[in-house]
């Protein structure tokens, strides 16, 4: 079941991230259908991805993968990652 997610994160540097952008593709294409990047106006170095997740367990699994540290180190992400979901009302 696809579910819309948004993840929020700092990076040590922006430019170094931004530049990871097809490595985030190639790490969550097989469990997302779309994925939009957003920056904060007040803080460059604060990120929002909004995804469109196909399989969260598989979503979850690759961010607890001890080898996607290598990416998060190679691309400045500083932990910890904020998963947020939508709420039913």
């Amino acid at each position: 079941m696809k579910k819309t997610i948004i993840t929020r994160h700092k990076v040590g540097d922006f430019n170094t991230w931004i530049k990871g952008h097809q490595d985030r593709l190639d790490l969550f294409g097989p469990v997302m259908s779309d994925l939009k990047t957003f920056q904060d106006i007040d803080d460059p170095n604060s990120v929002v991805l909004v995804i469109e997740v196909t399989d969260m367990e598989k979503f979850e699994a690759i961010l607890k993968d001890p080898t996607t540290n290598v990416l998060k180190a190679k691309h400045t992400v500083m932990d910890p990652i904020t998963v947020s979901m939508p709420v039913k009302t």
